[in-house]
């Protein structure tokens, strides 16, 4: 019997959802571009216990106040589920995205949301990208290029493997840069902490 997602994580928030409370609270982001921002903060090298991110989305989101304590709730909730996706060892992670009976253009306009979104994630916690790999240099290089992408896209078929492919690629290079990157908590245990 396979279980649905949901029953194994009841937090975990559908992108309409998340997306409607934000725009009730006229929070300037959808849960693509957050759930963006909290993948780029945990691939660029936050550890996973740290609670930084708020601070971060009331700045980049939310004109420097403090999140709704419903939103603030519900990011939690989306906040944990990403980090014990990004640490399955069989690549579970799920971009928070429209469903796949939207319309491909919101569907594409949500992925270059979220990769908006991880750019500016990614660049709180790593500003220097001399020390990554090739391979994440030129992830995140294709990334700025997905950004730029005309979001217009024809109803059909082709277009639809296109984006199905470009989904892939960024939940895949997503998860390379978390493995170079990333710092879970037994991670943080064991290096020194360093004070800038």
């Amino acid at each position: 019997m396979k279980i649905k997602e949901t029953e194994l994580n009841p937090s975990h928030l559908k992108y309409e959802e998340l997306s409607t409370l934000l725009e009730q609270h006229n929070i300037l982001a959808d849960a693509s571009e957050v759930h963006g921002i909290f993948c780029g903060m945990l691939a660029g090298g936050m550890a996973l216990e740290s609670q930084d991110w708020s601070a971060a989305l009331n700045d980049s989101i939310n004109q420097g106040d403090n999140l709704p304590n419903e939103v603030q709730e519900q990011l939690t909730a989306l906040y944990n589920d990403t980090c014990q996706q990004l640490l399955e060892t069989d690549f579970t992670l799920t971009l928070c995205m429209p469903d796949d009976s939207a319309p491909i253009n919101e569907r594409g306009k949500a992925l270059i949301n979220w990769i908006q979104g991880f750019m500016l994630g990614f660049g709180f916690h790593q500003a220097d990208l001399t020390a990554c790999s090739a391979d994440v240099k030129e992830a995140l290089e294709d990334f700025y290029e997905i950004s730029r992408m005309d979001d217009t896209m024809p109803e059909d078929e082709e277009a639809e493997k296109a984006l199905f492919e470009v989904i892939e690629y960024v939940r895949v290079s997503c998860m390379l840069c978390f493995n170079e990157l990333g710092h879970s908590a037994d991670q943080a245990q064991t290096e020194p902490k360093t004070v800038h």
